[in-house]
């Protein structure tokens, strides 16, 4: 009972802290359009996109976790664990992320990567005393991120993970970099199956494009998950998450996600995202065929309003 207590005071104290640290960071400037790497807050993974972005409180997305939550890692029980995830963003711009863990006896190791490729664009400079301009050859602009992660379950209930992360971003000649770090707990309450979690991600300091400095898009992100009915070695199961999030560079905001699944072999999922500009609710599917070697297939589909339609795609699997 008292090693409860100290993990539910400590949770509690951790979420305070991260909360005062982006509070502080965030009062002296006015927080719309104030950050760069803003790529970083692109939902990488289909099942989180499904669900509204309202995933760090979800213990069973083995590698995927690392994009959400770091400490979501430590509950997974593959030994490895790997996803792949695809989107076609606005403009034609490809969006990838791919993620691997290892279960150790030290821990859950994990690596993941991102990458957003902007394409070809043609480089033209204004010919001298005329009013056209010269075509001078291509170029080509993306953005990276890979990430070292480490999490472990301190009793079978709480897990705490931390990240690294190298962000690069890259037009030309011209680039900008940074060393980011997340961090976050993921807490099983025993009370029903009530799950807590809280996040602190792209955490870092300022940094420069050109003669441009900015800051990091730093986030905090609590959330909850609970089941309605059933559970996970239910036939049905209706799963409820919820998260509220405090980013750097915009007002507070509220996701909501939710799962309805046969056997987990067929999951419906939807979610809506409160106070955004344009996004609002997103579908999905997830299959997993229940074969020899784990393997899901997710589907989503995500409303951004006035901007159009996004579709991502992600494959998952691992092996005991």
């Amino acid at each position: 009972m008292k090693r409860i207590f100290k993990f539910k005071f400590g949770f509690l104290i951790l979420a305070f802290l991260i909360f005062y640290i982006v509070k502080v960071n965030g009062q002296d400037f006015a927080k719309t359009g104030t950050s760069g790497f803003t790529f970083l807050q692109i939902p990488t993974t289909a099942r989180v996109a499904a669900l509204g972005e309202a995933s760090i409180s979800l213990s069973d997305m083995n590698s995927e976790g690392i994009f959400s939550n770091p400490a979501i890692i430590g509950f997974t029980s593959s030994t490895h664990s790997f996803s792949a995830s695809y989107a076609n963003w606005f403009a034609n711009i490809k969006y990838y992320g791919t993620s691997y863990t290892y279960n150790s006896p030290y821990g859950v190791f994990g690596l993941g990567f991102i990458l957003m490729d902007y394409g070809t664009m043609q480089r033209t400079e204004k010919a001298v005393g005329q009013k056209v301009f010269t075509t001078l050859g291509d170029f080509t602009a993306n953005s990276i991120s890979t990430s070292l992660t480490y999490s472990k379950m301190l009793t079978d209930r709480f897990s705490f993970g931390i990240a690294v992360k190298y962000v690069q971003e890259k037009i030309y000649i011209y680039k900008a970099d940074n060393v980011l770090f997340d961090g976050g707990v993921l807490y099983h309450t025993g009370f029903y199956s009530l799950r807590l979690a809280a996040t602190l991600q792209n955490f870092g300091t300022n940094t420069q494009f050109i003669n441009y400095v900015f800051k990091m898009p730093s986030i905090l992100k609590l959330g909850a998950s609970f089941e309605i009915w059933g559970n996970y070695q239910s036939d049905y199961r209706s799963t409820i998450i919820v998260e509220a999030i405090h980013p750097s560079n915009a007002d507070e905001r509220v996701n909501l996600g939710t799962e309805l699944s046969w056997k987990n072999i067929i999951t419906l999922r939807g979610g809506y995202k409160f106070f955004y500009d344009e996004e609002t609710y997103s579908l999905g599917l997830g299959i997993n065929p229940q074969l020899e070697i784990p393997v899901n297939f997710d589907f989503a589909f995500s409303d951004y309003g006035r901007l159009g339609n996004i579709l991502r795609f992600t494959l998952q699997l691992g092996m005991y």
